[in-house]
């Protein structure tokens, strides 16, 4: 196996031709053959017995040709691509060449290469960063919202239910006379106002009483998610069982004692408000980070093949169903919910696809002009992070992520450590102070024109009586 021949074409594009030794082919059809044999029925021999060359005698000499061939060209396209010291980007079309008997199998790869792009000035980028304050209504918001995690329902016997309660009840839907699936519920604590269920459900239980039985009047969104009910009027038995409401705790020194380490209110708002402004600093360095990593996207120099875009949106689009798959649904049944297909999923990831194709592409550049270099140890530390931070065992990660993508990833996170450093944090135009407007100096009174002397003048008349007003009181000068 090797190389026979390489030729670069325009916009990263390339032409490979590599061969496979006969011997590695023969080794590859005869395991094809062990494989396929117990499923292929030959007159004359029992299911798994007929020797090969009686197979491609009935079959064709070609029939386990394909299989095979498919399973040496990995190897084969990855020795030849190391001979050739490309790096290609997505997946190659292969064509057959030549195929003699006794020779050597000849193929052809066509597809692309990671270009060769160019970047400068890439030291000294100017991103807007934003300042970080924490206001005390910030903090006193933060503690109400941990007031509410830990309020307590307290029962309401001695009146009707009214917006902001917790009614229990059961319910059933119909729709057209008949119970629908997913219409049914026993003691369901449901907040009256929360807008979780049906637009008009709530504010219908809002003056019963517990106890009451009921009906609730309501119409399905034309754009509810179980197509069959969309738009369809609902009429749901409802029974009131009982209404709750949510007393918050004080906020006082034993609610701090509750919720956190410290003995003070004091103590836990000043460590919350701690909290909250590390929280926001490291948001704005984010966003600090992501600006500039844009601009580096921006700045690169090449021909970026459209390979590379479409392996990123379907590489975003992966992670998207893994994520689903982690809630509990996945991308089949999401799309069937949301009406969209595959194909416009990848179209609305697309430009994220084509941001973070060209920002790896800036970053990975920027580690070469540099001359990164991560040594061994320095993977090996990265490999032991992964693990612990996913609760994978070390030599399972192995196995999973190659050193060299590894070592690759820190350089390029090496670099965009080098670009930030000598990057420029501007402030936002929003937090820039406003510049005064200049007020434009009154004209002076143009003087009375004189009269002609035959003119009679004319009564002056008497200014009225301005109204005193108290001298205003002046800045002290800075």
């Amino acid at each position: 196996m090797g190389l026979k021949k390489i030729e670069l074409t325009e916009k990263s594009g390339y032409t490979m031709e590599f061969s496979i030794t006969r011997e590695v082919y023969n080794k590859a059809e005869l395991a094809v053959y062990k494989k396929e044999v117990g499923r292929i029925s030959v007159p004359g021999f029992r299911k798994g017995k007929a020797p090969k060359h009686i197979i491609e005698r009935m079959y064709g000499k070609g029939v386990f040709f394909e299989d095979a061939i498919n399973d040496c060209i990995p190897d084969a396209f990855d020795e030849a691509v190391k001979e050739a010291g490309i790096e290609p980007v997505g997946n190659p079309k292969f064509d057959l060449v030549s195929m003699e008997d006794g020779e050597d199998i000849v193929l052809k790869a066509e597809g692309f290469v990671k270009p060769e792009i160019s970047i400068e000035n890439y030291k000294g980028i100017e991103a807007e960063k934003k300042s970080v304050s924490v206001s005390d209504a910030e903090v006193d918001a933060e503690v109400d919202r941990a007031r509410e995690r830990n309020a307590r329902s307290v029962e309401v016997t001695d009146r009707a239910a009214a917006d902001g309660d917790i009614a229990n009840i059961d319910y059933e839907g119909f729709v057209d006379g008949k119970a629908f699936d997913g219409g049914k519920g026993e003691k369901h604590d449901l907040k009256i106002g929360s807008g979780s269920f049906i637009p008009g459900f709530e504010d219908q239980i809002v003056g019963k009483n517990v106890g009451d039985e009921f009906d609730v009047n309501v119409t399905f969104p034309l754009e509810y998610h179980a197509k069959e009910l969309a738009g369809k009027d609902a009429t749901f038995k409802v029974k009131l069982n009982a209404i709750k409401v949510e007393e918050l705790p004080a906020a006082d020194d034993e609610f701090a004692k509750d919720v956190s380490d410290f003995e003070t209110f004091a103590e836990y708002k000043a460590d919350l408000k701690a909290k909250m402004t590390e929280q926001a600093e490291s948001r704005a360095d984010r966003d600090f980070e992501n600006a500039i990593a844009e601009k580096l996207g921006e700045m690169i120099v090449g021909d970026v093949p459209e390979v590379m875009y479409d392996e990123e949106a379907n590489n975003i689009v992966r992670d998207f169903d893994a994520r689903l798959r982690s809630q509990g649904m996945d991308l089949a049944t999401y799309m069937k919910y949301t009406g969209m297909t595959a194909d416009a999923l990848r179209a609305q990831y697309r430009p994220q696809a084509e941001k973070q194709v060209r920002i790896r592409l800036a970053l990975e550049k920027i580690a070469a002009l540099e001359n990164i270099q991560i040594s061994d140890e320095e993977v090996e530390a990265e490999f032991k992070r992964i693990g612990e931070a996913y609760g994978v065992a070390l030599d399972q990660v192995k196995k999973m992520l190659r050193p060299e993508d590894v070592r690759k990833d820190l350089a390029v996170g090496a670099a965009m450590k080098i670009v930030k450093e000598n990057a420029k944090a501007t402030t936002p135009a929003e937090e820039k102070p406003k510049a005064k407007k200049a007020t434009k100096a009154k004209a002076p009174k143009a003087e009375a024109a004189e009269k002609p002397a035959d003119e009679e003048p004319k009564a002056e008349k008497k200014p009225a009586a301005k109204k005193t007003t108290k001298a205003k009181k002046t800045e002290s000068a800075e």
